[in-house]
């Protein structure tokens, strides 16, 4: 039997219990990586296998996010909730449990599954929750504050777990969140069916871009190591656009496509998911670089890179709750998506002229700063942009397609970026230039392409982008 839809103040717990179950999703992004040298001694890790902990994690998350959003909209946003909450709790604790490298890796490939789903019906299930759009703009604000905030946790607490436990507890942590989560989520988020007209899953065309969206995950964590030219790395991707024309095929002939063609002459949708690759590119690559920088350039200890990253994820957290929700409905979409990504840039510009040398209170607090004031005002457009026009019975789908160009974005952005920090700093060693110099002159070109790639996603938000009826009814009412 179905429960009924929350009430209004119901809304705003079953919205706390939804933004619960992403965090632990976020936490984990960040939280395994203080672990890995830890996990490294501990179950005889090399160097090269050690990248699978990580690397496992990323491709079934990559891979499933379409997959787990379509099916939400098939079964019930709230049923695939709940399965993916247990898989990716189950999965912690067989992580935390791990007495061997395969084990690990594998309950890692799990962890990332569940992930999947968890994050590819989150937002839908805000949508489902929010229908007007001043709230629906608020718990957007609310979400976006969750992923902020949660890398910066991530770190902080993975240290104190580490350091005071072991690295078992950064996965057994999960454990008391998801048990928490499930249990609420079974009183608080309503348990309709799916809202799609067609029960049937397109099969084929899952299979197919769930491993091409491997297969190109794969192909970029890996193409460092192998080499971006090498038969390997250009095989993988070669089979990879094989396997997405072949998913475009299946979709133009199916009666029940995985993926609805049409939904791509959404304009805000595709220029959403276009502007989120952009964005997540420079942002992805500049937290790993950035975070470099500090250590290998500065001459940080980790806790010190995690305190240094504290004040930019709290400026974007704090905008993301209050201020972001304000300013769309005061100006709409477009001009906060725009200048937001705009303050951003500016925040890489700033390190692209860091020195080698450089202090905190001048060469690094106000890029972080800048960054994450425009970071926190732009995330809730670009995600109100890619879903406001969608169809309730295509959410799902939607966050799926969202969430999968910022993944896809964010791992090539990092690739590119970090081999472009490569190549710089190996032509400053051979022209003479010290170790420290030559790593910043890398991570300057880095950060200085990725400034390009945040202007281009504020051009193309800014200049492509068309007010919703609604969001530009609502400029008119001031906000509170």
């Amino acid at each position: 039997m179905n429960m009924p839809t929350p009430t209004r103040d119901g809304r705003w717990l079953a919205l706390t219990v939804l933004c619960l179950g992403v965090l632990m999703i976020v936490l984990d992004t960040t939280i395994v990586n203080v672990a890995l040298p830890s996990i490294r001694a501990d179950l005889g890790f090399s160097e090269a296998t050690l990248a699978w902990v990580v690397n496992a994690y990323v491709l079934t998350y990559g891979g499933f996010l379409l997959l787990g959003g379509r099916l939400g909209d098939l079964f019930g946003h709230r049923k695939l909730f709940l399965l993916g909450l247990v898989a990716f709790t189950a999965a912690s604790l067989a992580c935390g449990m791990a007495a061997s490298r395969e084990w690990l890796v594998i309950a890692r490939g799990i962890q990332g599954l569940g992930g999947a789903v968890v994050t590819a019906v989150a937002l839908s299930l805000i949508m489902d929750l929010f229908a007007e759009p001043s709230e629906r703009a608020k718990a957007m604000g609310v979400y976006g504050f969750v992923c902020a905030g949660g890398g910066s946790v991530g770190v902080l607490l993975g240290g104190r777990l580490v350091s005071t436990l072991s690295w078992h507890w950064v996965f057994l942590v999960n454990l008391p969140i998801g048990l928490a989560v499930f249990v609420a989520s079974l009183r608080l988020l309503p348990a309709v069916h799916g809202s799609s007209d067609v029960r049937q899953l397109d099969v084929g065309g899952a299979l197919a871009v769930t491993a091409a969206l491997i297969l190109a995950v794969y192909a970029i964590v890996d193409g460092n190591q192998a080499g971006w030219l090498s038969a390997r790395t250009l095989g993988m991707l070669a089979e990879a656009v094989a396997l997405f024309v072949l998913f475009v095929f299946i979709e133009t002939r199916v009666r029940a496509p995985l993926v609805p063609l049409k939904l791509f002459r959404l304009r805000n949708l595709a220029i959403a998911n276009v502007v989120g690759v952009l964005w997540a590119g420079a942002m992805f690559a500049w937290f790993f670089l950035s975070a470099l920088y500090l250590q290998l350039v500065l001459g940080y200890g980790p806790m010190e890179v995690g305190l240094a990253f504290l004040p930019g994820n709290l400026v974007m957290a704090a905008c993301s709750l209050g201020l972001s929700a304000r300013i769309v409905m005061r100006f709409g979409i477009r001009r906060p998506l725009a200048g937001g990504l705009l303050v951003a840039a500016i925040g890489l510009a700033l390190f692209a002229r860091a020195p080698a040398d450089g202090h905190f209170l001048v060469d690094v607090l106000p890029g972080m700063v800048l960054l994450g004031l425009g970071a926190g005002i732009a995330f809730n457009p670009v995600l109100l942009a890619a879903m406001n026009d969608v169809a309730p019975r295509d959410a799902g789908l939607a966050s799926g397609i969202v969430n999968t160009a910022f993944m896809m974005g964010g791992a090539l952005g990092l690739a590119v970026l970090a081999s472009l920090a490569a190549a710089r700093t190996g032509t400053a060693l051979d022209a003479g230039l010290a170790q420290a110099a030559a790593l910043n002159a890398g991570y300057r070109a880095a950060f200085l392409a990725g400034t390009g790639f945040a202007v281009l996603a504020a051009l193309l938000g800014g200049l492509l982008l068309r007010p919703r009826p609604s969001m530009v009814a609502a400029e008119a009412t001031p906000a509170h």
